[in-house]
């Protein structure tokens, strides 16, 4: 059935918006109509059901490549209640996409996990799940990374990355995993790792001291991605630019970057924009099991987790762990309290994360033949409705 959202600020592949409708058909956009043509009688455009917009942007529905969980379940559970709890949530909130993250655990727990990953995305794909975010991959955020950026992460179960373990856990994945992080200066043969597995996944540079030199050597390997940019890594000053200074210095690398108002400094926040261009940014929440929920003692990997306001900490030290802040209220607090434009933070939200998993032809923008994925928000970014492949959630 034809569908016709009119009346909307249309935000565009060039990245600004311009008023008019949005056309789909079953799961699909169909037409992009811009300016007056956005205003023609339904019937010209043979639409069978027509919205009035109100005057809202409409934008893309958000990708989250870098999530634990929310409502209480974490990816890691291994469950399909918790994969039809954080999907459903998640598509709740404006996020159609996500790639969750696994940690440090035993390896037993990670396929465990990895297994049921594999086997939701394919009720999804089979039309047999409900109504969610789909599950467009996987972030495998952990074991291959360092004890001392651990973060929240248990150093028990942290190991040198190994060709071996990482095909055994994409073969529990099906395939799914997109992106595998790695701490570059841990073992022997990271280079080897990389030229061996970057065909297969992303690798992304995850909870690493890495100097300078060893990043730079590991984005000429094939790295292309870094994990939370200044969290649980080398730190970057001007005479140790660390990872920081040397994706930088790597054009094709890009970066994930947690804008919930603690994890990083606005003053970062906008270096980060000026020193890679918003092109190579991908704001992420990094969202734990706690998101959603009130304040209280949760887990994260095994770990004990306090949650006060804003922040997660771990009870054993304070360190942080995770956020308890949805990707759209990232969005949220970038424009409002960090002073990055709506236009581009929308992109790092959408289109950046979208091309970074590799599924740019599906989603991640409005346009003809992707994804009828798409948000409505009122002028003060709050949320009037999202549609998920051409099907109001949220209305």
């Amino acid at each position: 059935m034809l569908k016709k959202i009119e009346n909307v600020k249309v935000y565009t592949e060039q990245g600004n918006f311009v008023p008019g409708a949005v056309m789909t058909e079953g799961a699909f956009i169909r037409r992009i109509l811009a300016g007056e043509a956005g205003n023609r009688k339904p019937e010209a455009d043979g639409a069978a059901e027509t919205i009035d917009g109100g005057g809202c942007y409409c934008i893309p529905g958000m990708v989250d490549i870098h999530l634990h969980g929310c409502g209480g379940k974490d990816f890691c559970d291994g469950t399909r209640e918790a994969l039809e709890t954080i999907t459903s949530w998640e598509v709740s909130v404006g996020v159609t996409a996500i790639a969750p993250a696994v940690m440090a655990l035993p390896a037993e727990r990670l396929e465990k996990a990895l297994a049921a990953g594999a086997a939701y995305r394919k009720e999804q794909q089979e039309g047999k799940a409900v109504p969610g975010a789909d599950l467009a991959g996987i972030n495998m955020e952990g074991p291959f990374i360092s004890a001392v950026k651990k973060g929240a992460q248990d150093a028990r179960y942290i190991v040198p990355c190994d060709v071996g373990l990482y095909r055994r856990f994409q073969d529990a994945a099906c395939g799914l995993i997109r992106f595998v992080g790695i701490a570059p200066e841990e073992g022997r043969n990271t280079a080897d790792f990389i030229r061996q597995v970057k065909e297969e996944a992303v690798v992304a540079l995850s909870h690493t001291n890495a100097d300078y030199d060893t990043a730079m050597a590991a984005f000429a390997a094939g790295a292309g991605h870094v994990v939370h940019l200044y969290n649980a890594m080398s730190s970057c000053t001007h005479r140790e630019p660390g990872v920081a200074g040397a994706v930088a210095d790597s054009p094709s690398a890009d970066v994930e970057l947690i804008c919930d108002g603690v994890h990083v400094h606005p003053a970062m926040v906008r270096a980060a924009f000026k020193m890679l261009g918003a092109g190579r940014v991908c704001l992420i929440s990094d969202s734990m099991r706690a998101t959603g929920l009130s304040d209280g003692q949760y887990t994260l990997g095994g770990l004990a987790v306090n949650v006060r306001g804003k922040r997660a900490m771990l009870v054993s030290d304070g360190t942080l762990a995770g956020s308890v802040t949805s990707l759209p209220d990232c969005v949220r607090t970038a424009v409002s309290e960090m002073g990055i434009p709506l236009e581009t933070a929308i992109a790092c939200a959408t289109a950046n994360p979208a091309k970074s998993l590799g599924q740019w032809e599906l989603r991640g923008s409005l346009a003809p033949g992707k994804l009828a994925d798409l948000v409505l928000w009122d002028e003060c970014m709050r949320l009037q409705a999202v549609m998920k492949a051409g099907e109001w959630i949220r209305r």
